[in-house]
């Protein structure tokens, strides 16, 4: 369980002063050895917010000359507070809270002698006083920085499959609480849902697993004037790689500028069921789409690929 993880990263994160060193500091108080980069982006307002990455090394992975396939584990999120018009951690803030706990989980069990098949790339920002924008049917939490700014820093080249943690509590069509999963997409290709990432889910929650339903809008950048259900596929803009959208939801549509709105049960089970999935992807026990079918797709229908972009204007 990553339960202590993430209660000591909510401690780290709940202040107003936090930064990327901080973080930083947290997750090498786990393992002295750990490989992680802090450094700020500033977006086009002069408002900046901290990266976060963090790598860590599989016993069979590209980064030490191995084949297993490399995970990313994105934590998405406009800002982990909203000050000075909200006092505290923000709802938006789940999904880098996840995402760091994953981290964190990891880095201690490499210190233990567990040691996972593939490589495992973690990164989301740190931001404290991020803005909010409005949006229907609740408030969205806006962002220091433009979406694109992020997915270049973290969609990085070398990631062979994404699963990106967003809280998704905004909205009327995920009414359940815990955590709901997207289909595959893919180069502009709304795929199926992956078959063995429902087996994760279901033995990593116990419960029939939940599906959050995504439309064409939802998987094109943000910048072109269209609805986005929320941030949580934007990084399949920016990759040809694999991308599951993993969102922290509730029965109830609440803002993400809320504070008292997390719920430590189902941050730390989206966190372990990213984990599980990067253990068995690495191993090569799952797979995020039907290779031979995607194919086929493209070969009967041609790219999707100008979804990737801001259309023709």
């Amino acid at each position: 369980m990553l339960i202590k993880q993430v209660i000591e990263l909510f401690d780290v994160l709940d202040t107003s002063t936090v930064d990327g060193k901080a973080v930083k500091d947290y997750l090498l108080s786990v393992n002295s050895e750990a490989d992680v980069e802090v450094y700020p982006i500033t977006g086009p307002k002069g408002e900046s917010t901290d990266m976060v990455k963090v790598r860590i090394p599989g016993s069979n992975g590209k980064w030490k000359g191995g084949s297993a396939p490399t995970t990313g584990v994105l934590g998405r999120l406009g800002g982990i507070g909203a000050r000075p018009e909200m006092i505290g951690f923000v709802s938006d803030g789940d999904g880098a809270l996840a995402a760091l706990a994953v981290a964190a989980k990891l880095l201690d069990m490499q210190t233990k002698g567990d040691y996972l098949d593939g490589d495992v790339f973690i990164s989301t920002q740190i931001c404290p006083h991020a803005p909010t924008a409005p949006h229907k049917p609740v408030p969205f939490m806006g962002s220091p920085v433009e979406m694109s700014q992020v997915n270049k820093e973290e969609v990085i080249p070398e990631l062979d499959a994404i699963v990106v943690c967003d809280t998704t509590k905004g909205n009327r069509v995920i009414n359940t609480r815990g955590f709901a999963i997207s289909n595959t997409v893919k180069q502009g290709w709304i795929l199926p849902v992956s078959e063995t990432i429902l087996d994760v889910m279901q033995r990593t929650t116990g419960r029939l697993p939940y599906v959050f339903p995504l439309s064409m809008q939802d998987i094109t950048p943000y910048g072109n004037d269209v609805y986005h259900l929320n941030s949580i596929l934007q990084p399949c803009t920016a990759t040809n790689a694999p991308v599951v959208g993993v969102a922290v939801t509730t029965e109830t549509a609440v803002p993400g500028c809320a504070t008292g709105a997390s719920h430590f049960a189902d941050v730390e089970e989206a966190a372990r069921f990213m984990l599980e999935v990067a253990k068995s992807y690495g191993r090569g026990e799952v797979s995020f789409y039907d290779e031979a079918e995607f194919a086929r797709l493209q070969k009967l229908y041609g790219s999707m690929s100008c979804l990737q972009t801001l259309g023709n204007e």
